[in-house]
């Protein structure tokens, strides 16, 4: 266990800040399953600029790496470009 005051604060701080990128990290999956299993295409066209920027924002903060993000949005582009 830490002995240091700013240790333990450090840890308190890094615990706090790990719930919620797992919170916003989770909700991004969440939304990119659903996009996923979506079979309209003019809804899956609607969500896929929100679930862009939700991406882009998690790259940008360090919550996922900005390849993955670049990844799944290309992936999803890709599905909602060959819906019917």
């Amino acid at each position: 266990m830490a002995n240091h005051k700013s240790s333990i604060k450090r840890i308190r701080q890094a615990d706090k800040k790990k719930l919620h990128n797992r919170y916003y990290a989770k909700t991004a999956r969440n939304a990119v399953r659903k996009l996923r299993i979506t079979a309209d295409k003019t809804e899956a066209a609607g969500m896929l600029p929100k679930i862009s920027a939700m991406l882009d924002k998690l790259a940008k903060r360090n919550i996922i790496h900005k390849n993955k993000a670049s990844n799944l949005k290309s992936k999803l582009a890709v599905y909602v470009n060959k819906l019917a």
